[in-house]
């Protein structure tokens, strides 16, 4: 099982990748939808804290197969919110 510094890292590195394009967007875009880009950087921001909360109280402690799947699932979540997160961002410079 990877460490779960790595984990907490990978958190912290996507979902600020996240917080950094909609600031980029912000500031160099000219009729930047400023509302909305700071409601995804909320929205990614509320999710990084519960999901390192998530991290830090695993369930199923004693069962190592449960932990592992446990694991796994944050690290789908993850992504699958920080895509979730990009798109919306894309349509707010698209359109």
């Amino acid at each position: 099982m990877a460490k779960l510094r790595n984990l907490k890292k990978d958190i912290d590195f996507l979902v600020g990748q996240v917080v950094l394009d909609c600031f980029e967007y912000i500031h160099v875009a000219k009729d930047a939808d400023s509302e909305g880009a700071y409601a995804i950087v909320g929205e990614i921001l509320v999710f990084r804290n519960n999901l390192r909360n998530r991290v830090n109280h695993p369930d199923g402690k004693d069962n190592p197969a449960l932990t592992k799947k446990f694991y796994h699932k944050i690290g789908q979540e993850l992504v699958e919110a920080c895509d979730e997160s990009h798109d919306k961002l894309s349509k707010l410079v698209n359109g």
